[in-house]
């Protein structure tokens, strides 16, 4: 069963990937090791994830089982307003 989520705000991106790592079980730094970066810097950026290079939201998605797709917006979607 495929589960998508749409992201329409960078803020509603760090939501997910938390979200995600903790349905994990996975802590900060358990997934931090993963991905090649410190504790403090994953907590950084799924809290203000607009800093997130993306280099580094693959690798948080690669190394959660995640997938990024892009796709047309539902014309009746609002634009979102903190980008």
């Amino acid at each position: 069963m495929r589960n998508e989520t749409p992201v329409l705000t960078a803020g509603s991106l760090g939501r997910v990937l938390q979200s995600a790592r903790k349905a994990q079980g996975l802590n900060q730094t358990q997934l931090a090791a993963r991905v090649g970066v410190s504790q403090a810097r994953l907590s950084a950026l799924e809290r203000e994830p607009g800093t997130l290079s993306v280099d580094q939201l693959l690798a948080i998605c690669s190394s959660l089982g995640l997938q990024l797709s892009i796709a047309s917006r539902d014309s009746a979607t609002p634009p979102a307003t903190d980008w």
